[in-house]
């Protein structure tokens, strides 16, 4: 059990939670989330959207029950965390990176650029974006990013000069990361996807996250959620 240090609302039902502690996370993890209640009986899976001293930051969005019920939580409210859980996106990458998000995909890719910027500055890291509307968290990314296109209702792939880039991390709707590999494939470039998914363990039991790849059927959770995106059918 940990307590809440904020729970911040954004535009566009995002909320960005911080929950107190020490935490250690590789870039593309996640954590399963609950707020004891009645009405929430599984975790939430949530990617790592930052990680400082003293605390963890997810950035989510309410959509159902479960995370209405995390929207509803105040700062100093108690809350169950579990985890790093799954495989993220690799550290070891050669040449210029692009990383693409959309909508609520975008969570994973914040912790992502900072840690990329660290530790390969030789490199240079451009953030693609694709919102419905303005939001409060674009600039944090413009911080760290050497480029930043933010697009809003508008399809984010058409805006990527795919052949810039030696490697490429996306999440976030399907459609949008089939494009994008169908892009890498002619290009040879190294891509990799961050498959979001329902899940209820987080350690591969219930089955729930399957997904099928080139390899057979595997869990999200246990052996994703990031995968390269020759090897999923999306």
């Amino acid at each position: 059990m940990a307590l809440i240090e904020y729970n911040q609302t954004l535009k566009s039902n995002f909320y960005l939670l911080k929950i107190s502690g020490k935490y250690k996370a590789k870039i593309g993890q996640f954590f399963m989330i609950r707020k004891d209640s009645q009405f929430m009986f599984l975790n939430r899976p949530m990617s790592v959207y930052d990680l400082e001293n003293d605390g963890i930051i997810f950035l989510y969005k309410k959509i159902g029950k479960g995370t209405a019920i995390l929207a509803n939580c105040k700062s100093g409210d108690e809350i169950n965390i579990y985890g790093p859980y799954g495989n993220g996106f690799p550290m070891v990458v050669k040449g210029d990176i692009a990383l693409v998000g959309g909508g609520t995909g975008i969570a994973p890719l914040f912790y992502a650029l900072k840690q990329l910027k660290k530790h390969h500055k030789e490199y240079r890291i451009h953030t693609f974006l694709g919102l419905q509307e303005k939001n409060n968290f674009e600039s944090s990314f413009d911080f760290y990013s050497d480029y930043l296109k933010v697009t809003y209702g508008q399809f984010i792939t058409d805006y990527i000069p795919y052949e810039k880039y030696n490697t490429i991390f996306s999440c976030g709707p399907e459609l949008m990361m089939k494009k994008i590999e169908k892009q890498a494939r002619k290009l040879n470039i190294e891509h990799y996807v961050s498959l979001e998914k329902r899940m209820a363990c987080g350690v591969g039991a219930c089955l729930v996250c399957t997904c099928q790849t080139k390899n057979g059927n595997k869990q999200v959770c246990k052996d994703g959620p990031v995968f390269r995106g020759k090897d999923v059918f999306l």
